[in-house]
């Protein structure tokens, strides 16, 4: 099917600004060429320094970056570099997500993400409440990192599942790339909104703006779906968005209506409100089930890859609401409504 919307170009965005020593070596080996690189034992796994490096190694395997040659994507002197920071944001992951007798009771762990707590208090339930317009684009602006690439981290799983649980996982992925219409392509519908609430919707363009914990959690996908022994921890992150996507979705489109966003901007959640909720059924008895019942050594990273996902969002979740309760933004480099002469910076 032909697009009716004009072609976006496509161009790969440019380097971001290095945020430490480890950052600035990969960014400086990305564009002069690769040459051994030294991960320090006590990093931060956290941190701004090793989530914009790892981004930055994960990027190679999406669009790249401008002047950046294609060649760096399989590079072996990065590709350790990147093995080496993995080993200490997965390290990290392990040791912080909470765990115990039920690690691997994949029907506990979504029976819970299906169930909201009644004192919930998150960032779309802010955003529906009393969130401002500019805190509104400010969670769009960060969401692009992952939006503008939808469900691609998540394609990587498919040559790892088999029969049944592949089929499953190709028609949910069919569904976010437009099932054939490229106007209705999830990521396409997000830079729309983009457009109509009048932020940039270059591929890209917030990643200096965006802190450690927003590069975390597309960073955990990225890990995840790279790496066929961590398959089962990728479809657990997959099942918590798609579980938990449908209500938030409805509460982002109720705060958009009641900050009097043009209807452009609408589109996007509108879609995930009906959509996840059919992905719900299929992800849980038509990936899940029949991938567990072939592999049932997977569950315990199932249940891995579901918390871990909602500590990330948790993070990130808790750093926009400090924030903006204390009036000010949480992006490195504030949109130009948001409060003066506040905001956090590199």
């Amino acid at each position: 099917m032909l697009s009716r919307k004009p072609a976006r170009p496509v161009e790969p965005p440019t380097l971001p600004q290095p945020r430490g020593p480890l950052s600035a070596a990969v960014l400086d080996a990305l564009r002069r060429g690769p040459f051994v690189l030294s991960v320090p034992e006590d990093a931060d796994p956290y941190g701004d320094d090793l989530q914009l490096a790892l981004y930055c190694c994960y990027e190679l395997h999406y669009r790249g970056f401008a002047g950046v040659h294609d060649e760096r994507e399989w590079n072996p002197l990065l590709l350790t570099a990147r093995a080496a920071m993995e080993r200490l944001f997965l390290s990290a992951l392990r040791g912080d997500v909470p765990g115990g007798s039920d690690d691997d009771d994949v029907d506990a762990e979504l029976a819970i993400l299906l169930v909201e707590p009644i004192d919930a208090h998150g960032v779309s339930h802010h955003l529906r409440r009393d969130g401002e317009l500019w805190q509104l684009r400010e969670y769009v602006a960060l969401r692009s990192l992952y939006h503008l690439k939808e469900a691609d981290p998540q394609a990587f799983v498919i040559a790892r599942l088999e029969g049944p649980a592949k089929a499953a996982m190709v028609s949910i992925e069919h569904d976010e790339y437009g099932a054939g219409d490229p106007d209705r392509m999830h990521a396409r519908l997000f830079a729309d909104m983009m457009d109509a609430l009048e932020l940039s919707s270059a591929y890209g363009h917030y990643l200096d703006a965006a802190p450690a914990e927003a590069l975390a959690e597309v960073n955990l996908m990225s890990m995840c779906g790279l790496h066929r022994g961590l398959r089962g921890a990728l479809i657990g992150q997959f099942a918590t968005v798609e579980l938990t996507s449908s209500p938030g979705s409805d509460r982002l489109v109720k705060a958009l209506h009641r900050l009097d966003a043009p209807a452009a901007a609408v589109e996007f959640y509108a879609e995930h409100i009906e959509a996840d909720a059919v992905h719900e059924q299929v992800v849980r008895r038509g990936v899940i089930a029949p991938m567990l019942a072939a592999e049932p050594q997977l569950a315990r990273d199932v249940v891995f890859g579901i918390r871990a996902s909602g500590m990330l969002a948790d993070r990130l979740s808790a750093l926009l609401l400090h924030s903006w309760a204390q009036h000010r933004s949480a992006l490195r480099r504030p949109l130009s409504d948001a409060p003066a002469l506040v905001g956090t910076t590199p």
